[in-house]
């Protein structure tokens, strides 16, 4: 099977880097779980040594990964994280970062708390704003890190203008593109470097498989990523690429569901008296509703909201029946959690605070159930308070 150089976007999903099993006709790439693999000679192998450097299962998501991003390589690591600090190898002792501020709890611990040891330094500012954006680029910044939605306050920087700023400098960008996904946001052809996901979320979509992917177009890029790949050896393991290749199949039409039913629950939430604010970026009431709709297809499935209080957000999580109180998004079933205590304890209170990760926030990963079944048990919940 070959798959066209103007294949759409559903096709590369099911078909790219996953061709039939040559010795047996599998159209399901196997679970090539091996350790190491025996040569034919002294010198003389089919193209692969030692799993930790290759494995034909991470090689075909990879391939499938690349493909849906529109990127030239791609690079499997065994978490989101351990994708991220990859891509930070690319720097060196003294270089300077602009990131966005509302970023995911777990990489301002890995900037902050461990790569700040080896002195590299991060300016956080509000991406969505391109005059700080300017503003805070160096002549020692050697990286702009955009996470667009923002996770979760769900901000959007504009990723065309973003990256024609950043390139001005000669500086290259790198997109955390997990709350979006693929389908729903593609930081490539709008002028990024790199692409970084966790995995395990929509990219796998069935809440049972940790992962991550970093995606490149530039040879440096490339080369230097694939021997960092192979000399720290953070690699997910062949099981785990093989379900993110199973969850890849049915992404469009998971992230269809997951956008109608988030818009449905935005605009029931944005209605609710007993809720104080919603952020969603498909409202209108979104400072970058405009945005949104012409850089993304669909708004994605997440949102986040705030109740007023502590407490009410703690008898609401408490009170969800089919929502499960839970860490981590992107899956097929709805997840429900509290971002100030879960996701982003790790961040200072005082910095929370600042960006509006408020100890009354909820943040919801809107699944793919029934819409009614999903908003009944809103309903329900926000009754209680």
């Amino acid at each position: 099977m070959t798959l066209r150089d103007d294949a759409r976007f559903s096709t590369i999903c099911i078909h790219a880097g996953q061709a039939p099993d040559p010795s047996t006709g599998a159209i399901i790439t196997p679970i090539y779980q091996t350790s190491t693999y025996v040569q034919d000679a002294l010198g003389v192998h089919k193209g692969y040594e030692y799993a930790r450097t290759q494995n034909p299962t991470r090689a075909a998501l990879e391939a499938n990964l690349a493909a849906i991003e529109g990127g030239r390589a791609a690079f499997a690591f065994a978490s989101g994280m351990a994708a991220t600090g990859a891509v930070m190898t690319l720097l060196q002792s003294g270089d300077h970062v602009v990131a966005t501020d509302d970023l995911y709890g777990g990489t301002y611990r890995l900037f902050e708390r461990v790569l700040r040891k080896y002195q590299l330094d991060f300016t956080y500012t509000d991406t969505s704003d391109l005059r700080q954006l300017e503003r805070a680029i160096r002549p020692a910044t050697r990286l702009v890190f955009l996470e667009t939605p923002t996770n979760p306050m769900l901000r959007i920087t504009d990723l065309t203008a973003a990256c024609a700023i950043a390139h001005g400098h000669g500086v290259p960008v790198a997109v955390d593109n997990t709350f979006a996904s693929p389908y729903v946001q593609r930081p490539l052809p709008l002028g990024a470097d790199l692409v970084i996901h966790s995995t395990t979320k929509f990219l796998n979509g069935h809440s049972d498989s940790v992962g991550g992917v970093v995606v490149a177009v530039r040879d440096d890029h490339i080369d230097w990523l694939r021997f960092v790949q192979n000399a720290e050896g953070a690699i997910i393991g062949p099981m785990d690429a093989w379900l993110v290749l199973r969850g890849t199949k049915t992404l469009p039409v998971r992230m269809e569901r997951h956008n109608a039913n988030a818009m449905v629950l935005a605009e029931y939430l944005a209605s609710h008296p007993k809720v104080a604010a919603v952020h969603y970026p498909g409202l209108p009431s979104h400072p970058q509703h405009e945005l949104a709709r012409r850089q993304m297809r669909g708004f994605g499935g997440l949102i986040s909201f705030s109740v007023g209080s502590l407490e009410r957000a703690r008898t609401l999580l408490n009170g969800v029946r089919l929502m499960s109180l839970a860490e981590s998004l992107g899956g097929v079933e709805t997840l429900i959690s509290h971002p100030a205590t879960m996701t982003h304890a790790s961040v200072p209170p005082e910095r929370r605070r600042a960006l509006g990760v408020t100890d009354d926030l909820v943040r919801v990963s809107v699944g793919i159930e029934d819409i009614d079944d999903l908003r009944e048990d809103l309903d329900q919940a926000l009754d209680r308070i």
